[in-house]
């Protein structure tokens, strides 16, 4: 009995130290996305960019458990708005040849 009351205060004693629940760490508002290593010129330049945008709206949006419908559904609307605004700001900064090697800042669209 008294090694049972030993062993139930030892464990008392641990259990505010553990983490009652692990929230995941927040998603940032913003990346840069870097492009002067790429010749926006070309087809496969321009894919490059893309998929390097579409990492970084994953970053900037962050995931939502699978039981979550209601978060998986803020995420997709999340990666869709934001995929649009940083593809026209792309659009923008491959037609223009002033901003070549200018970063595109992919924010959270909201």
């Amino acid at each position: 009995m008294m090694k049972m009351m030993l062993t139930l205060a030892a464990l008392a004693a641990v259990a505010p130290a553990l983490p009652a629940h692990a929230e995941p760490a927040p998603a940032p508002r913003s990346v840069a996305v870097v492009h002067s290593d790429l010749d926006l010129s070309t087809a496969r330049g321009a894919d490059k960019l893309e998929r390097r945008i579409w990492r970084a709206v994953v970053t900037v949006c962050g995931s939502a458990p699978d039981y979550d419908l209601e978060g998986k559904n803020d995420v997709r609307h999340c990666r869709r708005d934001t995929m649009r605004q940083a593809s026209a700001h792309a659009d923008r900064v491959i037609a223009s040849a002033a901003t070549r090697g200018e970063p595109i800042q992919v924010t959270l669209a909201k």
